[in-house]
């Protein structure tokens, strides 16, 4: 195990929940505010944080999400309640839960994705979509927002990575 400090980060965004989204988002800000530097790449469901058209209209998935009990209390409820999985099927559930979501998000002063794309961008972080889910989607680079520096394929991910950490989100 070294001690040398971690000098460069690729992060991998695969899932397009809000959830799924922002864990990458503020690693790789709070990399780029330590000075490492920070690539993030999108690819599979992970590229509606980078759709101009879905961006800012990401949601919490409720169905199925075996850890929905941590936000039970902005809820006012007991962390230890249990969120049956079934409620997470009708319909407003998970407009409701992301709506609360994003207004405790707002209460940190923790930007929208749309925001946050931009100021991780601005600050120096790389932005790239990934081509095989680009494809498998039929996107192209004009439906992506400004910031994406380019699409890449898993072998130019690699290389772009030589001698960072990668995380995967």
């Amino acid at each position: 195990m070294s001690n040398e400090p971690i000098k460069r980060v690729s992060i991998i965004v695969s899932r397009g929940s809000l959830d799924g989204v922002y864990p990458g988002l503020i690693m790789a800000n709070g990399a780029r505010m330590e000075g490492i530097e920070a690539m993030l790449f999108f690819t599979f469901f992970g590229l509606g944080a980078l759709h101009k058209k879905l961006q800012n209209d990401l949601k919490v998935a409720t169905v199925g999400n075996a850890a929905m009990n941590m936000a039970m209390p902005l809820l006012g409820m007991p962390i230890t309640m249990p969120f049956p999985t079934w409620m997470g099927g009708i319909p407003g559930v998970s407009a409701f839960a992301s709506s609360v979501m994003k207004k405790k998000m707002e209460k940190l002063d923790i930007p929208p994705v749309g925001e946050f794309v931009t100021m991780i961008h601005d600050a120096g972080g790389e932005i790239y979509a990934c081509k095989a889910a680009m494809d498998m989607f039929d996107l192209k680079k004009d439906d992506l927002v400004p910031e994406v520096d380019s699409i890449l394929t898993v072998g130019d991910f690699y290389a772009k990575s030589a001698g960072a950490q990668i995380i995967f989100t």
